[in-house]
């Protein structure tokens, strides 16, 4: 971890706006002043404020400081929700059956707030078929518009075309 505070000895301005334990602003005193009444309580001094003029320091245990700022940095971290892209591939020909089971995994997916790349797989010489793949795509996006959208238009990339789905933002 690094550090981001200066701590007792490591202070380099001669004066120094001090806080004590309690909160209370004690007023301007000079560092060697600052550190004889932190070691009397038995704390750290510690620069919280370095851009200041003079730098603010507060008397407080450095060792409790670095671990309730970890502790927020956890807590921060745990919050945080990564996206995933999930792919579900699909061929023109899908029977009526495979195709609704393809769409409740889309379904599923996107109620997990990931997004969702289709990729619909040209075999041999379905692919001077295009508009039957198109035609499939729009009924897909037709059947989750209730609660994905599509983001831009199907592309067709070689022997296959590709588009993403993304869950609805719910409006407040």
């Amino acid at each position: 971890m690094e550090e981001k505070y200066k701590v007792n000895g490591a202070i380099t301005a001669f004066q120094v706006r001090l806080i004590d334990q309690d909160g209370a602003p004690v007023g301007i005193v000079s560092v060697r002043e600052a550190i004889l009444k932190a070691k009397e309580v038995g704390l750290d001094l510690v620069e919280i404020a370095p851009q200041a003029n003079p730098p603010v320091c507060k008397i407080i245990d450095y060792g409790k400081l670095k671990y309730e700022l970890q502790k927020k940095k956890t807590i921060a971290k745990k919050k945080q929700k990564n996206i995933e892209v999930k792919e579900i591939k699909l061929t023109p020909s899908i029977g009526d059956h495979d195709y609704k089971v393809k769409l409740l995994g889309i379904k599923r997916f996107i109620e997990e707030e990931n997004k969702v790349k289709i990729t619909l797989k040209f075999r041999g010489r379905e692919v001077s078929h295009k508009e039957i793949g198109e035609k499939l795509l729009n009924r897909l996006i037709d059947d989750v518009k209730d609660f994905a959208k599509c983001e831009g238009k199907p592309q067709l990339d070689g022997k296959q075309i590709m588009m993403m789905l993304s869950p609805q933002i719910a409006s407040q």
